[in-house]
């Protein structure tokens, strides 16, 4: 009998791989820098990307953006992009670092206890006490791990978010966790053909455990925004079915992306043999500054 490579290993068998176009981004972009910070008693790590051309003399827009696991800053930044639309529209983006090896979040912990989730926090007041950050354009998102990252500190903090998106999210933070004075809007992206995070749920991720139906947990994250449950058709690309739910008190727009694998819809692609494809038919990194540009702390 044909023995299976665990699925940790494959994990990071993929970063390794990934390693060497990273250190060349990293050494060659000249504006990015790693930063450090206290937080919970631990010394934690995050690359910032400042534009050249931002005008650090008004508010400006944060954007943090959260790898997934086994993955770091410098590969997040090389699979979504975000840099790019950083320079062309004046924001600043952060990727922030996991703990342990490989590299993960903790979306499953409740707060106060959470160090994951009080770095975030800890980073925020970082990076407003270095520069003009806007708190009412502070968003966050992620993939994978960091995608239900998201999730976990949206719920403890939704003061501090204006919006999050999530893209092939592993959302194992449980919903008594979310006892959120203010519900905030989101964006989800999954493929339906995601090898890693099953869209249908199930036992996923590289420890094999119990996901949920992605359906099925969006339209419970719509009832907790308050939404009816009726959606309507987000005209997009063939292949990418868009939905947006109706009368909600925080607006939830959702992508399901034929044949997309455990990947970032229009970034650059992860290995297919473990990740599945990563196709171009959406480009979720320009869809969810599109999104967040139309929500500020103060709008729904």
């Amino acid at each position: 009998m044909k023995k299976r490579t665990p699925r940790i290993l494959l994990f990071i068998i993929a970063g390794l791989i990934l390693l060497p176009i990273d250190l060349y981004v990293v050494m060659r972009v000249a504006d990015r820098s790693y930063g450090t910070l206290s937080s919970a008693g631990q010394r934690r790590r995050y690359l910032l990307h400042v534009p050249q051309d931002a005008d650090l003399s008004q508010p400006i827009p944060l954007v943090i953006t959260l790898h997934g696991f086994a993955q770091w800053p410098a590969n997040q930044a090389t699979v979504s992009q975000w840099n790019a639309l950083a320079d062309a529209e004046g924001f600043i983006v952060v990727y922030p670092a996991g703990t342990g090896f490989p590299k993960r979040w903790d979306a499953a912990s409740p707060p106060p206890n959470n160090a994951d989730i009080q770095f975030l926090s800890d980073l925020i007041d970082e990076l407003e006490s270095k520069f003009p950050i806007d708190p009412e354009r502070i968003y966050l998102n992620g993939l994978s791990n960091g995608g239900g990252m998201s999730v976990a500190f949206s719920c403890a903090f939704p003061e501090r978010v204006a919006a999050f998106g999530s893209v092939a999210g592993a959302y194992v933070t449980p919903w008594e966790n979310c006892q959120q004075s203010r519900a905030v809007p989101a964006l989800i992206f999954h493929g339906d053909a995601d090898p890693i995070v099953p869209f249908t749920g199930g036992q996923g991720g590289p420890n094999n455990i119990v996901l949920p139906d992605i359906k099925t947990w969006v339209s419970q994250l719509a009832a907790r925004s308050g939404c009816s449950g009726a959606t309507t058709t987000i005209p997009t690309a063939p292949g990418v079915k868009g939905d947006r739910f109706e009368d909600c008190a925080a607006d939830l727009d959702y992508y399901v992306i034929a044949g997309g694998g455990h990947t970032w819809p229009g970034g650059n692609p992860l290995p297919e043999w473990i990740t599945g494809k990563t196709l171009d038919l959406i480009d979720a990194s320009a869809v969810m500054w599109e999104f967040f540009q139309t929500h500020a702390l103060s709008t729904k």
